[in-house]
């Protein structure tokens, strides 16, 4: 009985927050404008973001049709509905960032871009770039 209630309100709470989540714009998308998958860079790295179809503004806005961006490194995808972590892996850049100039240790990484909403949740659809491996040399 006690797994049958917890179930539910776990539900219920993962209905509730997708419920809540904002929705992009359709066709919206994230993009790499200076990087490929495969290719080769030297540090430090200059990323830079592309958005096309929303608009970006700071965290903690709740303008429709706005996000901003949240680069991922050797990580999985961030789950859907709750706030992206904040840590090594998940780069957050709430002030409306559109590039970065940083260092990563050599060898051979994954990148991708996701965009979120004021709170730093996925929007509905997620709006999120395919994962590119680059290598950095040494």
């Amino acid at each position: 009985m006690r797994f049958a209630t917890f179930a539910a309100a776990m539900a219920l709470t993962l209905m509730a927050g997708l419920a809540l989540a904002t929705e992009s714009s359709p066709g919206a998308r994230v993009y790499f404008i200076n990087l490929r998958n495969g290719q080769h860079v030297t540090n430090p790295i200059l990323i830079q973001f592309g958005l096309a179809g929303m608009g970006v503004a700071p965290a903690g806005s709740t303008n429709p049709g706005t996000g901003h961006h949240h680069l991922i490194i050797d990580a999985d995808t961030p789950a859907p509905g709750v706030p992206i972590p904040m840590d090594a892996q998940h780069m957050h850049f709430g002030r409306g960032q559109t590039e970065i100039l940083f260092q990563l240790p050599p060898g051979n990484h994954t990148l991708q871009l996701v965009l979120a909403d004021g709170a730093h949740i996925m929007h509905t659809p997620p709006v999120v770039s395919g994962r590119i491996a680059i290598t950095v040399d040494p």
